[in-house]
């Protein structure tokens, strides 16, 4: 139970970030100055080159004096953009053709090496303008703008080493922490192999999830019989018909960590033989992972068993391998997610943090009824994230029959997600019935 009067001051506190928002537009004032100025050092230079009064070293002085006013003006743009986006508040432009790839995912150690290597590269330009006037510069000078150059390229390179270590350390200190009731991401229980090598032969099939939102324990042994079969021995994969899986990548492989994957899986492990109606070039051409950065949605439908929540998992590591982050959860960890938020009073917060995040994973839509504010939160999800960050949903009916289980909100919540959304209906018996019916006549 947390105490009001902490909280409140916390709150208060956490506030006065705003009060760094006039330095930011001041910086913005200080650009100005330089646009300014760069051109007037460039209606400057023309002058003197028309009027044939300027020598080559001039010239050379002169471009090097625009190349440092842009430079400056570079790390004017990288310390308001990374600096308001890190200290004050988070600038939406998840998926805009022009973010900046640091944008977002920027963190204080990220933005100080940024700032040391622009640093450097402005007194480098200092430095050589020096030298090339060298005949004009004493050579007191001369030292100890190379000291101070030095100086710099020390700094810089010790920020940059020390972050690494930093940052990994605060991965390892988030992704070593179990979540409740569940082991993390990539391991099994005590007493159980990882459930990546359980087996020699990966299939399709579905789990249940370790999401954000807990979920209680009945929920979870009503849903015991959706663990994954063993495959028949024997079995042949057929030759995978998606592009291989790139090799592995520290940053790629903590993002899978964090996106709370029951288990991983791969686009080269679905058995493309099982069901019976499955349109394997158009998940070829999702295991691109293109879709996320045009911020289209993905809607696998199928009965249970065919391989939906497999293939949502597989889209999944391949986004984070691509440099997305993202969230997997079922249905209902979604909305229970969102309800405690909404309890607390900052659904809105909410929903804008998990912008943070370009793919969300609705696993299980339409396998039990959610009253009608639970498929309202779920609306809500589905209409913030529309034209806005992408959404892989999967469920056991088409779009049609959502209202079965959503009520009158589904018809706007279909709309939203199917206008930009490529559907893939995978059609079949559950591999697991089959597993079954196997080990009986057995």
């Amino acid at each position: 139970m947390q105490n009001p009067t902490t909280t409140t001051l916390g709150y208060a506190l956490f506030a006065t970030r705003w009060l760094q928002a006039p330095l930011y537009f001041g910086l913005v004032a200080a650009q100005g100055v330089y646009v300014y100025k760069f051109f007037k050092e460039l209606w400057t230079l023309i002058q003197m080159c028309v009027s044939g009064h300027a020598t080559e070293t001039y010239v050379m002085l002169a471009v090097l004096k625009l190349v440092d006013v842009v430079m400056i003006a570079n790390l004017l743009i990288m310390v308001i953009v990374g600096g308001y986006e890190t200290f004050v508040s988070r600038i939406g432009l998840q998926g805009h053709r022009d973010q900046p790839e640091w944008l977002s995912h920027v963190n204080s150690n990220v933005l100080k090496v940024k700032l040391a290597t622009a640093i450097v590269g402005i007194s480098s330009v200092h430095l050589l303008q020096m030298f090339v006037d060298v005949h004009h510069t004493s050579h007191h000078a001369l030292l100890w703008g190379t000291v101070i150059h030095m100086a710099f390229i020390a700094s810089a390179a010790i920020l940059a080493y020390m972050s690494g270590p930093m940052v990994a350390q605060a991965d390892r200190g988030h992704t070593d922490r179990p979540q409740s009731g569940h082991a993390p991401a990539g391991h099994a229980p005590a007493g159980h192999a990882p459930t990546e090598h359980a087996s020699t032969e990966h299939v399709p099939t579905e789990h249940v999830p370790a999401g954000p939102a807990r979920i209680s324990e009945q929920e979870e042994s009503d849903r015991g019989d959706r663990h994954r079969a063993q495959p028949e021995a024997g079995a042949s994969v057929a030759a995978p018909a998606v592009p291989r899986q790139p090799g592995p990548d520290v940053d790629a492989e903590a993002r899978i960590r964090a996106a709370g994957f029951p288990a991983r899986k791969l686009l080269e492990d679905f058995d493309q033989r099982h069901p019976r109606d499955f349109d394997a070039d158009a998940v070829a051409r999702l295991g691109k992972a293109e879709f996320v950065a045009a911020r289209r949605n993905v809607v696998f439908v199928g009965p249970p068993g065919t391989g939906k929540t497999h293939l949502a998992i597989a889209l999944g590591v391949r986004a984070c391998q691509a440099g997305h982050r993202v969230l997997f959860a079922t249905a209902a960890e979604w909305t229970a997610r969102l309800s405690g938020a909404r309890a607390a009073g900052r659904l809105d917060e909410e929903l804008a943090a998990l912008d943070d995040h370009p793919l969300l994973i609705v696993d299980e839509v339409g396998y039990t009824p959610l009253d009608a504010t639970a498929a309202g939160l779920l609306y809500r999800l589905v209409a913030h994230r529309y034209e806005r960050a992408s959404l892989i949903v999967t469920s056991d009916r088409p779009l049609g029959r959502w209202d079965e289980v959503l009520g009158p909100s589904a018809p706007a919540m279909t709309d939203r997600l199917a206008h930009h959304a490529d559907l893939v209906r995978l059609d079949g018996d559950s591999y697991r019935t089959r597993r079954a019916t196997s080990a009986w006549a057995d």
